[in-house]
Formats: C-alpha cells, structure tokens, sequence
C-alpha cells in the first residue's frame, strides 16, 4: 500500500473535478478524498497499490485528457506518505 497526496492547479474548482477525480480512483480500487482549497488548488489524497496511484497521478496530469477529465490542469505536485488505516471508500470533501 502507498499513499500520495497531489495538489492539482489550473481551472479545477466548480467544474466536476473532484466528481471526475472520484470516478476514475473507484475505478483503480483506490481510497482517499478530494476536496478543494481555498488558494483554487484541489488536493487529491489516494491510496491503495503504488501502480494504481501512479495511474491516477497520469490521469490528473494528462494532456490532453484521455478520459474527459473536466477542467484544465496546469500543474501537479505529488508527496508520497505513509500509508492511513482511516480512510475507507473514495470521497469528495
């Protein structure tokens, strides 16, 4: 298990990304959340097997996307961390 926390910048609040982010990290068999921050980033906590996290990274950043990701993203920034034993399902906050 690995856990990854990505910040994502560009046009991502009020747009479906959190919904589109959600969508495809139950897709991975992924856990965690996104929720927007009040600078305009939204922060992408996801965890589960390292390959299924990288996948998602790739998703969030690619361009042009692939599987209509809603928004236009500018910039990602990854931290790796220690996986949670308190997070259970995939959430928007």
């Amino acid at each position: 298990m690995e856990r990854a926390t990505i910040f994502v910048s560009g046009t991502v609040q009020g747009v479906g990304f959190r919904w589109w982010t959600r969508a495809r990290a139950l897709e991975l068999g992924l856990v965690g959340f996104a929720r927007n921050l009040p600078d305009g980033r939204v922060e992408v906590l996801a965890q589960g097997e390292r390959a299924d996290v990288e996948r998602l990274e790739e998703l969030l950043r690619e361009k042009p996307s692939t599987m209509r990701r809603p928004g236009r993203v500018t910039t990602c920034t990854t931290q790796w961390g220690t996986p949670r034993s308190d997070l259970s399902g995939f959430v928007e906050r």
